[in-house]
């Protein structure tokens, strides 16, 4: 394991960097499961309209869980690419957190209004834009002044954050138009991720061999 040789805060190692956003990332989960409520004291038939009404809310509990999870893998796979952390890479670190902190409230705003809204689709498409486009300068940082691993892995994990760039990016202006199409357009993030997933196992399975 590579040493630093000095503790100053621009050579710090990113150990506790990561045990922060792990930290982070599991409270923005858990505040995205706990905007999904029932009121108390229903009678039989508003119960039933009430459970019915928690759909929107569940499909964008998980919609962000799922985001949420791309995030925290890219988080540490960046961090864990870098000996050392520190100074912008650090700032812009802290900066991705403090959007992932974030990302409950334009969820809760997405499942109450949704396609009825086309601000609220496009205000969290483009947070998810970018938290990502955080991580890229965050990535691109560190790349310069620490280095990482491997081209291959640098050049795989650009482009994976770029896709949830593109995808989120697109469906912005498209939400002020269709708020519905911006939507459904946010489903190809995952065969994107998907695809470029089993690009990156392919080219380390000869490495391996």
């Amino acid at each position: 394991m590579n040493r630093v040789s000095n503790g100053s805060p621009s050579s710090a190692r990113p150990d506790r960097l990561i045990t922060l956003s792990d930290g982070i990332f599991a409270i923005a989960m858990t505040l995205l499961a706990l905007e999904v409520r029932v009121a108390p004291d229903l009678d039989p038939e508003q119960f039933h309209d009430a459970l019915r009404e928690t759909a929107p809310q569940l499909a964008a509990y998980a919609l962000s869980f799922l985001i949420l999870c791309i995030f925290w893998r890219d988080q540490r796979q960046i961090l864990l690419m870098s000996a050392k952390t520190g100074g912008l890479p650090q700032h812009l670190a802290l900066a991705v957190l403090g959007m992932i902190a974030l990302v409950p409230f334009p969820t809760s705003i997405l499942a109450e209004y949704g396609a009825r809204e086309p601000l609220a689709v496009a205000m969290y498409a483009a947070t998810i834009c970018l938290i990502d486009l955080l991580q890229l300068a965050m990535f691109a940082t560190l790349r310069g002044r620490h280095g990482v691993r491997a081209v291959g892995e640098w050049r795989d994990t650009a482009a994976d954050l770029g896709a949830t760039v593109v995808v989120f990016g697109a469906s912005v202006p498209i939400a002020f138009f269709a708020p519905q199409a911006a939507m459904w357009c946010w489903l190809a993030l995952f065969p994107a991720k998907a695809a470029l997933g089993r690009r990156e196992r392919l080219r380390s399975t000869p490495q391996d061999s």
